[in-house]
């Protein structure tokens, strides 16, 4: 493809090499170091591409010109390439053969070294808030600019994919309805229209299952999501997914459709994804996401404590809680009493109240609860672990009235000494998550919510019993539907999530009156969808994958914000634009509304 004209340079400071000697040139960067040796000058020229070293021998001009090239100055040096001498070429540089021999320097923007608040090339010497605050500086780097450079290929290969299958891309909205669908809307007042607002959309899920019933048939887009709640390493407010809809079509389809779009962005060989129930990912690994790179697994243990005089155990199988275990043989670790005691820290998040154990060594069962462990109860978990695991080690239990907090107690320590033991498998390791429960009831609230989303179809054996069931007195039949809905799970993250939508206006309504919604509630948040359903809805499934998770793996971080050009912090502030910020009174007056100050 023939180079557009017009740059200020003719190269790029990662291009020259000893081929390129004798042509005259032009680069243009960012002074990356100056080396002053009394009657020799280097400069050492730094883009995105790369480093060039430029000398001054043949330089006619004034050289007091240099004093202004302070490190991060960005300056245009017009010269002739030359080889360097064979004792000073550098062979840790890709142009380190060569050299431009400038004749003619221009400064184009002097930095302000003496304040500069960090260097960005070498070993950056700045916290995590400073590189926020100064996120420009940090995208000079080369790791931030291999990164968007990475990400920039994953769109492009995720559109040609999608595009050589058939799929159009359709942008929907960002100024649209509040449709609740899990978390909190961000709100954004009207001003033509006083008292009233927009939210912006958590996904654009109404929009595509539209586009479905409006004929679209194959829909995709990369597109931008919000969602106001609290956030974590891998989660932002505002964030991108791989958006896809599909009428007429199956679980099947779509799980063909995804494995090939995630060989392509993975590039990975003879790929097929390993499946796994959702009941068997909670039993096994406390988790819907569990990550399948190393062991560890969880064993139910509730039964074997039955009668058991551990008061902490027999309490909680009272209130019809649950007990899990794990075993860590002594190969993996020994743990100190003080490892022990400091794992009430990795499971406090998440409502442990603390992790029990005894040991098994060479003088039998010992420490923690080693007293209240019968033969017979030791008999019975030895059965329930591999045989090539017995033997020396440490059994650790996690018990609580609720089973969430079990699970997710166990599921937290696992992963810790995934991490501590450095346990995990290179590589990726994917799988599907199916079967996933229609729903979750609250018994606090004593209402059901969607355990993904509001437009997810209940299997399709269980379609009619859903439509006779009474919310108020069927609850346990409710509880035991499973749900049309199937996870893309990568290393213990989720990837994506999807389903097969509902189609049926009947199944719709009731939907929402399971979950809560009066008739005149859910036609004023969802009438228009309601409405659609009546006028002939093909039956389409979709899902959506978190772009940003998806390059956070592909780039081999554990942190969201080394994939995002511009991100937030975990207070979801903005450190560099001092956002959020109180609007101007005149922008309140204009929007109707009063702003409550702290």
């Amino acid at each position: 493809m023939a180079e557009i004209q017009g740059l200020l340079r003719t190269h790029n400071c990662g291009e020259l090499r000893a081929s390129n000697e004798g042509q005259e040139v032009v680069l243009c960067g960012w002074v990356n170091k100056y080396r002053d040796l009394g009657a020799l000058h280097f400069i050492d020229v730094r883009d995105k591409f790369g480093l060039t070293q430029l000398g001054f021998e043949d330089y006619k001009g004034d050289l007091s010109i240099l004093k202004q090239c302070a490190l991060e100055s960005v300056i245009k040096a017009k010269g002739v390439v030359r080889k360097r001498p064979s004792d000073a070429q550098n062979k840790n540089m890709n142009t380190g053969e060569v050299e431009v021999q400038v004749h003619e320097l221009e400064v184009l923007s002097r930095a302000d070294v003496d304040n500069m608040p960090f260097f960005p090339h070498g070993q950056i010497d700045a916290s995590e808030d400073q590189k926020l605050k100064y996120r420009y500086l940090d995208l000079r780097t080369t790791k931030l600019q291999e990164t968007l450079a990475l990400r920039s290929r994953a769109n492009q290969k995720v559109r040609n994919f999608l595009s050589s299958h058939g799929f159009v891309e359709v942008e929907t909205p960002i100024l649209y309805k509040s449709t609740p669908e899990g978390a909190r809307d961000y709100i954004v007042p009207s001003r033509v229209h006083p008292g009233e607002v927009y939210a912006l959309p958590q996904s654009p899920q109404t929009l595509k299952q539209l586009l479905m019933i409006g004929n679209t048939d194959k829909y995709f887009q990369i597109c931008r999501c919000f969602r106001d709640e609290d956030l974590r390493a891998d989660r932002q407010p505002e964030f991108t997914q791989i958006d896809i809809e599909v009428s007429f079509a199956t679980q099947d389809y779509m799980k063909n459709l995804v494995e090939k779009l995630v060989s392509d962005l993975f590039e990975l060989e003879n790929f097929n994804m390993p499946k796994m129930s959702y009941d068997e990912a909670m039993r096994r690994y406390g988790s819907d996401k569990p990550d399948i790179r190393f062991g560890l697994e969880h064993m139910t243990v509730t039964n074997l404590f039955k009668g058991t005089e551990f008061k902490v155990f027999s309490s909680v199988i009272e209130d019809g809680g649950l007990i899990k275990a794990i075993f860590v043989p002594e190969s993996v670790a020994n743990f100190s009493r003080k490892d022990t005691d400091g794992f009430v820290n990795v499971v406090k998040p998440y409502g442990g109240k603390g992790v029990a154990f005894f040991k098994v060594g060479d003088d039998g069962r010992t420490g923690g609860i080693a007293k209240f462990v019968t033969d017979e109860i030791y008999a019975e978990l030895e059965k329930l672990y591999p045989d090539d695991n017995k033997g020396n080690g440490t059994w650790l239990f996690f018990a609580d009235s609720n089973p969430d907090v079990s699970h997710a107690s166990a599921d937290a320590l696992r992963r810790f000494l995934g991490k501590e033991f450095k346990l995990q498998a290179e590589g990726y390791h994917f799988l599907w998550v199916y079967d996933f429960p229609l729903l979750e009831y609250d018994a606090a609230d004593g209402r059901f919510y969607a355990k993904h989303h509001p437009f997810t179809s209940p299997k399709v054996a269980d379609i009619e019993n859903f439509l006779k069931a009474d919310p108020s007195t069927q609850q346990e039949i409710l509880k035991n539907m499973s749900a049309e809905a199937y996870d893309v799970v990568c290393n213990g993250y989720e990837l994506g999530g999807g389903s097969v939508r509902i189609h049926r206006q009947d199944v719709q309504s009731k939907m929402f009156q399971v979950l809560g919604f009066s008739e005149a509630d859910a036609q004023k948040q969802f009438g228009f969808f309601i409405e659609a359903l009546r006028y002939g809805t093909p039956p389409h499934a979709g899902i959506a994958f978190g772009m940003d998770r998806t390059v956070m793996m592909l780039a081999k971080t554990d942190n969201i914000r080394d994939v995002i050009a511009f991100p937030k912090t975990t207070s979801a502030t903005d450190l560099m634009a001092s956002s959020p910020s109180v609007p101007a009174k005149e922008q309140t007056d204009e929007l109707h509304f009063t702003w409550l100050k702290k």
